[in-house]
């Protein structure tokens, strides 16, 4: 779910030029029944990592966990941002206790982490 965290992890090393391309070198399958191309993910990792210091810290079967460095602070931005995780990973806000976007928003509002989980 969406709101755990790593509760058992396991160390994993990838050979990639930035943590952000790790799940598609990897060919990490996590989001198989949303999106068959990991790149894609990959894409929008970078540019997490770029505007807001995210970090990829976990992976499971259909689970990816990142450090956040510069979360949103504001409701404003908490919004946009939400409207990404969205069309990146739609269970996080259909499947979970904030099954709204406004909600989700104002869960990210100066989070350290972020995860996501395919059903």
């Amino acid at each position: 779910m969406a709101d755990s965290w790593l509760t058992a992890p396991r160390l994993g090393l990838s050979a990639s030029s930035r943590g952000a391309d790790a799940p598609a070198d990897l060919g990490w399958g996590g989001p198989l029944n949303y999106e068959n191309d990991t790149a894609q993910f990959s894409t929008v990792l970078r540019s997490w990592e770029e505007r807001f210091g995210a970090r990829v810290v976990g992976l499971g079967p259909a689970e990816l966990y990142l450090s956040v460095a510069a979360p949103p602070t504001d409701a404003d931005h908490a919004l946009r941002v939400a409207a990404e995780h969205f069309a990146f990973c739609p269970d996080n806000v259909w499947q979970s206790s904030t099954d709204t976007l406004i909600r989700y928003a104002e869960s990210l509002t100066n989070r350290a982490w972020w995860s996501f989980w395919w059903d």
